[in-house]
Parts: C-alpha cells; sequence; structure tokens
C-alpha cells in the first residue's frame, strides 16, 4: 500500500489556524451573549419581584393613601400621581401603564381613587376604596 502523505504548505496552515481562531471567537462570543441576556432576564425577573412581594406586604396591612404616601416618601418612593375622575385615570394608564394599561384601567375602573409612585425605575399604581384603604396595586417597570 502506497501511503499518500499531503504537506499543507504554509499559506494553508495560516488559513486553517486562522479558521480555527474565528470559530473560537465566534462560539465564545455567542456563550457571552446568551449568559449576559440569562443574566439580564434573571435581574429583571428579580427586581420585579421584589417590588411585587414588597407592596404585597404592605397591602396586607390595609394602609390608608395618607399612611402609604408617607411610608414610601420615608424611603424614597415619591408620588407623581393622583387619579379620581374616569378622565384622569385613563390619561394615567396611557401615559405611564405601557404594556399593564388595560390591567391598570381595569383595576382603577372598581375604585375610587388610583395613586401613581415613582420607586426607582418601577412605577407603582395603586388603589384605594372610598375609605382611602389600599386594595390592589400593579408594578410597571419603565
Amino acid at each position: 500500500m502506497n501511503s499518500v502523505r499531503t504537506e499543507l504548505g504554509p499559506y494553508n496552515r495560516c488559513v486553517k489556524r486562522a479558521w480555527i481562531v474565528v470559530g473560537a471567537l465566534a462560539v465564545t462570543l455567542a456563550t457571552l451573549a446568551v449568559a449576559l441576556w440569562l443574566g439580564a432576564a434573571s435581574f429583571d425577573a428579580r427586581r420585579y419581584d421584589q417590588h411585587r412581594r414588597r407592596l404585597a406586604k404592605v397591602m396586607r396591612e390595609h394602609p390608608t393613601a395618607d399612611r402609604l404616601t408617607r411610608g414610601l416618601a420615608a424611603e424614597g418612593t415619591r408620588l407623581v400621581a393622583i387619579a379620581a375622575t374616569a378622565e384622569e385615570k385613563e390619561r394615567i394608564a396611557a401615559a405611564r401603564g405601557g404594556p399593564l394599561a388595560a390591567q391598570i384601567r381595569q383595576k382603577a375602573a372598581a375604585q375610587p381613587e388610583l395613586r401613581v409612585y415613582e420607586a426607582g425605575d418601577m412605577l407603582y399604581f395603586v388603589y384605594f376604596d372610598r375609605e382611602s384603604e389600599m386594595q390592589d396595586f400593579t408594578c410597571v417597570s419603565r
């Protein structure tokens, strides 16, 4: 049997090495992109859940609008809007509700007062009954 041995020239060896480096770089960058995307998604889910749990805990105490506003202000969360009429609620839901505007409209229609608070990059839409007690909330990322 004849064994045929092919020799790669110096040019072909360089091209082959370049393709290996390019392939490794592409795999590395794709892996990095997936890792960053998963990290961002995880952080966003955790951030939203923290805000939701915070308001759920507060809601169990049935605070009044004034008590909630003072408590949130003490933590650096500011009141940005109060709506009592259907027109005001609609305007606020459309302007600040983002993808949850329909949910905000529905909940706001069932309660006499809606207040919007700004907590960092999250908006809290809080619904109050006739006795000014907190009844429900919606969190929206800005």
